[in-house]
């Protein structure tokens, strides 16, 4: 028999923490669903509407004989449609990787959006408790294509962090060989934002993950959380630019960390001058 819970049986690993948390943020109909993003990321010049599209899209559902988790998926922006043209998908995909079939970003929540009253990009990633902010880089190629795309992405991070720098005036160390997940958020939201499309890069921090007590300290605060980004990012990415706007090639790009405690109060960490 199938309990209320069995959805979240249904993600296997990934049933506990982050994941489910963002799934649950788009569950419910279009207009809760638009309303709960445009409430998290909290800028008057951001907003979701329900014409919107976004992943994960919602819950698995159980099918009558099987749970169908394809509701669940998270999001690739180079290779789901919806998100960008098929130009730019392809564009961004040649970008980062030397031989396709390669990996390339998953993302915990993404959506469409308008920023400045222009058609954007919401990326997010979220964390629920401290050991999910890697501190890895990527894991060394195994085979001859796999070497050739590492070389690939860490020539693509290093193009990201040197215009950042010249854009900014503040110092940027983006990397391939560390906290590499932190450097490719950072250097597709460049990317994308490089092509015209503007970009809101959210990092999340979920509090009171009470399930993941044994996994990693948790972030039971806002300011829990904001210590653990601005230490992970810290020496990376110059604690002055979370919810500062940055102009690359005349398009807005701005990042965030937000939390979120399940009862729909959101809080954003913006630069402290």
């Amino acid at each position: 028999m199938r309990t209320s819970g069995s959805w979240k049986n249904a993600l296997g690993k990934g049933n506990r923490g982050s994941r489910p948390r963002c799934i649950e943020l788009v569950s419910g109909t279009k207009e809760e669903v638009a309303s709960n993003l445009s409430a998290l990321v909290g800028l008057e010049e951001v907003m979701i509407t329900p014409d919107d599209f976004w992943m994960p899209r919602g819950k698995p559902f159980w099918s009558g004989k099987k749970w169908d988790t394809s509701p669940a998926d998270e999001a690739r922006i180079d290779i789901v449609e919806g998100f960008v043209s098929c130009a730019i998908r392809a564009e961004v995909r040649n970008w980062w990787l030397a031989v396709p079939h390669g990996n390339t970003p998953n993302w915990g929540l993404a959506s469409t959006c308008t920023i400045e009253g222009r058609k954007g990009l919401l990326l997010m990633e979220a964390k629920a408790h401290s050991n999910e902010l890697s501190n890895s880089g990527k894991s060394p190629p195994s085979s001859a294509n796999s070497r050739r795309n590492h070389e690939k992405i860490g020539s693509a991070i290093l193009e990201a962090s040197a215009d950042l720098e010249r854009l900014t005036g503040r110092t940027w160390r983006l990397s391939r060989d560390d906290r590499y997940q932190l450097s490719n958020r950072f250097a597709w939201s460049w990317k994308l934002t490089s092509l015209e499309i503007p970009v809101v890069l959210v990092y999340l921090g979920f509090l009171n993950a009470l399930e993941m007590a044994q996994d990693g300290k948790l972030f039971r605060t806002e300011i829990d959380w904001s210590k653990a980004i601005l230490s992970h990012a810290s020496g990376m990415v110059d604690k002055a630019i979370w919810g500062e706007r940055i102009t690359v090639n005349r398009s807005p790009f701005l990042s965030l960390g937000c939390v979120n405690t399940n009862a729909s109060r959101c809080g954003i960490l913006r630069s402290r001058r």
